[in-house]
């Protein structure tokens, strides 16, 4: 929790809340007030600075942990990676940050020091370091997808109330000026009561779909490997997998939802009165590996697919039916858009349609109204939904205001009470992939079907062989 006011920092070689109690609170009053007159303009005393650790430091972990440093109530404290390759940058651009490579022992010993955690590992490790963060009372930032698995999405939303930290997950569209337009227009009526969405990416742009890597190679000197796998199950190290490809292999990522549905499903969330699904359904691209040999690749996610599912409304006025498609995979392009309008952004987008009309966007566009001459002619809603300061960018410093403030005093774009449950039905798309590269007895494939999901149970009801996606099994010392 971030410090009062009237607390006094320490120095370096003692943490600020031992240095409050080992000092004479008159004396230290006095000789240290000075240095926060004479800190000149901008200055930020240490009792109203944030300070912040980075687990994940390189790649989007580096881009964080800037965009949070924008902040000048923010200091970034402590970096934390596996890979000493991956915080080069990181390094270099907080020299005064201490650095480790476990993020267990940094906690621990670094715990009376650290106000706020950012976590931007790879997606395997997202849940068992933040709440390691969570129970030590850190705030924590995590990037999306929240977690890798349903079961840790709704452990982290439910640690995060019981234990009042403040959190965002890491998907810096939703503080976007274009997804709060999107839904006073809907709520305005423009489209009527919306029944189908249909969402879409050009993701997976790493390789998918492929035979699992094989080759012994020799572990550089820079990466802690084992450290690297983490929750997952032992296996010997590829450079297949790093840095960044990691993402289309089961083991340790969650494929093109995980990247992407984060950002382009956060529309429908943030505007329908939607939770979690009772339906999902899916086929993928077949793989060969030879004439009429058809190929499971099931350790790597596949090249393409296709999700359907159903969501009830909460105020009782029906069922979303929703779509999710990527590799490539486009819906049926709308009658009402002209030949040479764009779809989306080409590699992403939503449609909404509705018993009056259809609206179209991206996360990273505006919203339109089709056919798009409806957008000359119609009287669009006023503003009536506080906007972000900065947009996406100011996704980053939003939560390190709200930290300060402290739990409950500011409201986020994305805190875990909606991020849990928006990260629980993207990621029943990949149960669902899951299931459907199951392979039965002589052939079958039992996956193939509806599958029926009871959320309250974390359950789905008609395929148990379904449940073993639900949750992970854990590597012995990395139990969530």
């Amino acid at each position: 929790m971030p410090l009062k006011k009237k607390e006094i920092p320490s120095p370096h070689s003692l943490s600020r809340r031992d240095f409050i109690r080992n000092a004479g609170v008159a004396a230290a009053a006095f000789t240290i007030l000075p240095r926060f007159v004479l800190g000149g303009k901008g200055y930020v005393p240490p009792s109203d600075t944030l300070y912040i650790a980075g687990i994940g430091v390189g790649g989007k972990g580096e881009s964080d942990l800037t965009g949070f440093a924008k902040n000048p109530k923010a200091k970034i404290a402590f970096l934390c990676d596996v890979d000493d390759r991956m915080a080069v940058k990181s390094k270099a651009n907080f020299p005064q940050a201490k650095y480790y490579r476990d993020f267990r022992a940094m906690l621990d010993k670094e715990a009376k020091n650290i106000d706020a955690v950012s976590v931007s590992t790879p997606d395997h490790t997202h849940a068992v370091a933040a709440m390691a963060a969570i129970q030590r009372g850190k705030h924590v930032y995590v990037q999306k997808p929240l977690t890798y698995s349903i079961f840790e999405a709704r452990a982290l939303a439910e640690a995060a109330k019981k234990y009042k930290v403040v959190t965002q997950m890491g998907n810096q569209y939703a503080s976007a000026d274009h997804v709060r337009t999107a839904k006073e227009m809907i709520d305005a009526g423009l489209i009527g009561e919306v029944t189908k969405v249909q969402t879409w990416t050009n993701r997976p742009v790493w390789p998918q779909g492929i035979p699992t890597p094989t080759g012994k190679f020799k572990v550089p000197a820079e990466l802690d490997w084992d450290l690297w796998l983490g929750p997952s199950k032992f296996i010997d190290y590829n450079p297949a997998y790093l840095p960044f490809n990691w993402r289309g292999w089961w083991n340790f990522g969650t494929g093109a939802l995980g990247d992407m549905a984060c950002h382009i499903m956060a529309a429908a969330f943030r505007i329908l009165p939607i939770d979690f699904p009772t339906e999902v359904e899916c086929s993928t691209t077949t793989a060969w590996s030879g004439f009429f040999e058809e190929a499971h690749y099931n350790e790597s996610c596949p090249a393409s697919s296709i999700i359907y599912m159903k969501f009830p409304r909460k105020d009782g006025k029906g069922n979303i039916q929703f779509s999710w498609t990527d590799g490539g995979l486009l819906p049926k392009r709308p009658e009402e858009l002209l030949p040479d309008e764009q779809l989306g952004d080409y590699g992403s987008g939503y449609i909404f349609e509705g018993t009056k009309g259809k609206l179209a966007g991206c996360y990273n566009i505006p919203p339109t109204l089709l056919p798009t001459s409806l957008m000359k002619t119609v009287t669009l809603p006023k503003q009536t939904i506080p906007r972000i300061a900065g947009g996406e960018e100011g996704h980053y410093t939003q939560w390190v205001d709200a930290c300060l403030q402290g739990y409950g005093k500011m409201q986020l774009s994305s805190p875990f009470e909606y991020a849990g449950p928006f990260t629980e039905a993207v990621l029943m798309g990949n149960l669902a992939l899951r299931s459907y590269a199951m392979q039965g007895p002589n052939g079958t494939t039992p996956g193939r079907k509806t599958l029926l999901w009871d959320a309250k149970n974390m359950k789905i009801t008609n395929f148990d062989e379904a449940n073993q996606f639900v949750k992970r099994e854990y590597r012995e010392g990395w139990m969530l």
